[in-house]
C-alpha cells in the first residue's frame, strides 16, 4: 500500500507541476514580464521628461508632433472610405500613412476611438507602408520616400474609385502610380515607368513597411507572436519565418530569397504586409536602423531589376494588405492571390493542428448559434463525445474502487504491519475487480492538450477580440470582470481603489463569478472520485480546488465557460455510471441528508 501511495502522490505532482508550469508559463511570466517593461517605460519617460526640461504629463519633446492633424497637414493628402478603412495617403513619397480600422474599437466602450493601424511621419510610433524605385545611377532620380507626387485622377481613394499619381523626373523619366482598393484590406499599386529619353536605364522596385519604435504594449506575450513575419521559398514549397521583436534588436539584418510569398510586421490581431507578384523573385528583408534615434523597424522587398530601353515603358504591381487577421479574410486571398500560407499570419503554434481544427469548430457553431460563448459550450460537447469511451472506462474504474473502499480498509487493518502483503492484496483485489487505479488521470492528461489550444484560440484569434456572452460577461477573451469583493457589482465599489491592497484584489486576489462557479465543479467531481488512501494525500486534495481557483482567474472567461461545463458533463457521466454500479455519490447524500432535515 505504501508503494501505490506513493505512485500516486507521484502522478499527482507531475500533473500538478504540468498545470502550474502551463500557469506559469501562460499567464505569471507574461504579467510580470508586461509589469516589468511598464515600469521601465514609466522610469525612461520620466527620465527623458526630465532630461528636456519637462514634467511627467507636459507636452512631449519637439522631436515628436503631439497632435495628429499637425501631422496630417505637414502634405496634401488623397482620403481612404471603404467600408472598413478610413484615413488618408500623403502625396509625399506616395506614403500610406494614416489608417483606421472602423470595424474595430480600441476598448468595448461604445463611444470608444477605432484601431488605429497606421501613423503618420513626424508623430512617435510612426507606422505606414511606402512603395518606389530603387536606380541610383538614373539621371534626375527615382522616386523615394519624400518625392511629390501629383493626383492627377480621382479625388478619394475607394472600393470603385481608384486614385492616379505622377511625377515626372525632369530627364525624361514618367512615372505613373494608380492605386487601387479592395472592399477588405489589400491596397494594389500599380506603377507605370515610361523612358522618354534617349538613354536606357536600369531601375528596381521595392516596398517596405516602417515602425518607429515598439509601443510598449507589443511583443511582450510569451505565447504570442508579435514582430516580423513572412513566407519565403519557391517551386510551392514555402515556410513562414518569425522574428520576434525583442529577437529582431538581435538580428538587425535578415535577408531571404523568395518566388512570390510576402512579409511584413504583425501585431496581435492586426498586420501589414507585403505582397509581390507570385511569379516574381524578390529579395525579403527585415531590418533594425536607427537614424535620429527613431529605433526603425523595417519590413522591405527588393524586386527584380529591369532595363527600360529609349521609348519603351513597362508596368509593375505590387500589392499591400492592411488589416485585421481574420481567419476567412486570410484565407479568401490566399485563395484568389495564390499567397502560400497567408492564414499563418494568425499565430496558430505549434500544436497548430489542434488550435485550427478547434477553431473550425468554434467558428461553425457560432455560424449556428451567434454566440461565441455558445460555441464554446457546444465544443465542450463534441470533445466530451470524443472522449466518451475513455472517460466511461475512467469513471467505471473509479466508481469500483469507490464501492471497493470497504474492502480496501479492511486490508489496512488486516496487513498494517505488512505493507508489502497490503501491496500485494490490493493489487490482487484491483486484478479480481478488473479495476486500473491509474485510469482516473487519463481524461485529464488528454484534456490539456485541448485545453491549451482552445487558449491558444481565445488568445489569438481576432474573433474572439470583444465576443459577449451573456450578462456581464462581454468579452470572451479577457478575464471575468466581475469580483467577489464587491459582492459581484451589489456594491457600487471598485476594489482597486483600496489603499495597500487595491491592486491584489484587481490582480492575484480578483474572484470573479466564473472562477468560483469552476471551484465548486472542480471541487463535486473531486468528491465523486475514491478518497485517497494516505491521509496526506487526502488533505492535498481537497485544499486543491480552492487553489485553482484562484489560478484560474485569470484566465480568458471563455476558457472557464469551457472548463466549468466540462466539468459538469463530467459529473453528469460519473453520477450516472456511479448509479450504476450502486456507488455511494456526494450529490445523493446531500439530497438525502436535505430531506432528513
Amino acid at each position: 500500500m505504501q508503494n501505490e501511495n506513493s505512485r500516486n502522490t507521484i502522478i499527482f505532482f507531475v500533473c500538478a507541476a504540468l498545470i502550474m508550469g502551463v500557469y506559469y508559463f501562460m499567464v505569471m511570466r507574461p504579467q510580470a514580464e508586461m509589469r516589468r517593461q511598464q515600469q521601465v517605460a514609466a522610469a525612461e519617460q520620466k527620465a527623458a521628461t526630465a532630461d528636456a526640461g519637462l514634467t511627467p504629463g507636459s507636452a512631449a519633446p519637439a522631436a515628436f508632433v503631439a497632435d495628429r492633424a499637425q501631422a496630417l497637414g505637414t502634405a496634401a493628402r488623397v482620403p481612404i472610405q471603404t467600408p472598413k478603412l478610413k484615413g488618408s495617403l500623403s502625396l509625399q513619397g506616395a506614403r500610406i500613412d494614416d489608417l483606421y480600422l472602423t470595424d474595430y474599437k480600441e476598448t468595448l466602450d461604445k463611444n470608444s476611438t477605432p484601431v488605429e493601424l497606421f501613423r503618420p511621419q513626424g508623430m512617435e510610433h510612426a507606422y505606414f507602408a511606402q512603395f518606389g524605385w530603387s536606380g541610383p545611377n538614373v539621371a534626375g532620380g527615382v522616386p523615394g520616400p519624400n518625392t511629390p507626387w501629383t493626383l492627377t485622377k480621382g479625388a478619394t481613394l475607394t472600393p470603385t474609385t481608384p486614385v492616379e499619381l505622377t511625377w515626372d523626373n525632369g530627364q525624361g523619366l514618367r512615372f505613373t502610380r494608380v492605386i487601387a482598393i479592395d472592399g477588405q484590406y489589400v491596397f494594389t499599386v500599380t506603377d507605370t515607368v515610361a523612358n522618354l529619353s534617349g538613354q536606357p536605364i536600369t531601375i528596381a522596385p521595392y516596398g517596405r513597411v516602417e515602425r518607429q519604435g515598439v509601443p510598449a504594449d507589443l511583443g511582450k506575450q510569451m505565447i504570442l507572436h508579435e514582430g516580423a513575419i513572412g513566407t519565403f521559398g519557391a517551386n510551392g514549397k514555402f515556410a513562414t519565418e518569425q522574428v520576434k521583436y525583442k529577437d529582431w534588436a538581435k538580428k538587425p539584418r535578415i535577408e531571404n530569397q523568395s518566388t512570390g510569398g510576402w512579409l511584413g510586421i504583425t501585431d496581435k490581431y492586426w498586420m501589414a504586409a507585403l505582397i509581390p507578384d507570385q511569379k516574381e523573385t524578390i529579395e525579403g528583408r527585415f531590418a533594425v536602423r536607427d537614424p535620429e534615434g527613431l529605433n526603425v523597424h523595417e519590413a522591405a522587398m527588393l524586386g527584380a531589376t529591369r532595363t527600360i530601353q529609349p521609348g519603351r515603358q513597362i508596368e509593375e504591381t505590387q500589392r499591400l494588405f492592411a488589416g485585421a487577421k481574420r481567419n476567412e479574410i486570410l484565407a479568401g486571398y490566399e485563395e484568389s492571390l495564390d499567397l502560400p500560407r497567408f492564414v499563418y499570419a494568425i499565430d496558430w503554434g505549434m500544436f497548430w493542428f489542434l488550435t485550427r481544427p478547434i477553431f473550425m469548430i468554434v467558428e461553425f457553431f457560432y455560424g449556428v448559434l451567434g454566440n461565441f460563448g455558445l460555441a464554446i459550450l457546444a465544443l465542450t460537447v463534441v470533445v466530451k463525445l470524443i472522449m466518451f469511451p475513455l472517460a466511461n472506462k475512467s469513471y467505471e474504474s473509479l466508481s469500483k474502487m469507490r464501492t471497493l473502499q470497504p474492502k480496501m480498509e479492511e486490508l489496512k487493518k488486516k496487513f498494517k504491519d505488512d505493507p508489502q502483503k497490503q501491496q500485494q492484496e490490493t493489487m490482487a483485489l484491483y486484478q479480481r475487480e478488473k479495476i486500473n487505479p491509474l485510469a482516473g488521470c487519463l481524461p485529464i492528461l488528454v484534456q490539456i492538450p485541448v485545453f491549451y489550444a482552445l487558449y491558444k484560440v481565445l488568445f489569438v484569434t481576432i474573433e474572439m477580440r470583444h465576443a459577449p456572452f451573456f450578462g456581464w460577461i462581454r468579452d470572451l477573451s479577457a478575464r471575468d470582470p466581475s469580483t467577489v469583493w464587491n459582492l459581484f457589482g451589489a456594491i457600487p465599489w471598485d476594489p482597486a481603489t483600496l489603499p495597500l491592497v487595491g491592486s491584489l484584489l484587481n490582480g492575484p486576489l480578483h474572484l470573479g463569478v466564473l472562477p468560483i462557479v469552476y471551484g465548486l465543479t472542480m471541487w463535486l467531481q473531486q468528491s465523486m472520485n475514491p478518497p485517497a488512501q494516505d491521509p496526506m494525500q487526502r488533505q492535498i486534495f481537497a485544499f486543491l480546488p480552492f487553489v485553482f481557483t484562484f489560478i484560474m482567474a485569470p484566465f480568458a472567461a471563455g476558457l472557464l465557460i469551457y472548463w466549468a461545463w466540462n466539468n459538469i458533463l463530467s459529473i453528469a457521466q460519473q453520477y450516472v455510471i456511479m448509479h450504476r454500479f450502486k456507488a455511494e455519490n456526494p450529490i445523493d447524500t446531500f439530497f438525502a441528508r436535505f430531506k432528513k432535515a
